[in-house]
C-alpha cells in the first residue's frame, strides 16, 4: 500500500513537475510575448509622436496658409485698387494731353494772328512814314508858297 501510494505521489509529482516545466514555458512564452508587445508599443509610441508632429506641422501649415490666402486676397484687393488708380491716372493723362493739343493748336493760332497783326503794324508804320514825309514835303512847298507870297 505504501508503494502504491509512493508510486501515486511519484506519478502526481511528475505530473506536477511536467505541469510547472508546462507553466514555465507558457511564462516564458509570456515574458516573450510582453517584451514583443512593449516593443510594439515602443514603435507604436514613436509613431504616434512623429503622427502627432505632422499633425502639428500640417495644423501650423494651414494656419499659415489661411494666413498668406488672407494675404493674398488682401494684395489682390490691393492690386485692383491700383489698377482702377492706373485707370484713372490714365484717362487723367489722356484728357491732360487732350487738352494740351488743344491748348498747342490755340497757341499757334494766337501766333499766326500776331505774325498778320505785326505785318500789319509794319505795313501801317510804313503808312505812317510816307504820311508823314508827304506831310513834311507839303508843309515845305506851303512854307515855299508862305515865303513866295510874303516876297510878291
Amino acid at each position: 500500500m505504501l508503494r502504491a501510494e509512493a508510486d501515486a505521489a511519484t506519478e502526481r509529482a511528475e505530473a506536477a513537475e511536467a505541469k510547472v516545466k508546462k507553466l514555465e514555458l507558457e511564462l516564458t512564452g509570456k515574458e516573450q510575448e510582453i517584451v514583443s508587445y512593449q516593443h510594439k508599443l515602443s514603435v507604436l509610441d514613436a509613431d504616434l509622436e512623429k503622427a502627432e508632429t505632422k499633425l502639428s506641422e500640417a495644423k501650423n501649415s494651414r494656419e499659415e496658409g489661411d494666413t498668406s490666402r488672407v494675404t493674398v486676397e488682401n494684395l489682390q484687393r490691393k492690386v485692383q485698387l491700383l489698377e482702377e488708380e492706373l485707370d484713372a491716372a490714365e484717362k487723367n493723362v489722356k484728357e491732360t494731353v487732350e487738352k494740351l493739343r488743344q491748348v498747342d493748336v490755340k497757341a499757334e493760332h494766337f501766333e499766326r494772328q500776331v505774325q498778320k497783326l505785326e505785318q500789319e503794324r509794319d505795313a501801317m508804320e510804313a503808312k505812317y512814314d510816307a504820311q508823314v514825309e508827304k506831310a513834311k514835303a507839303t508843309q515845305k512847298e506851303l512854307d515855299d508858297l508862305v515865303n513866295s507870297m510874303g516876297d510878291v
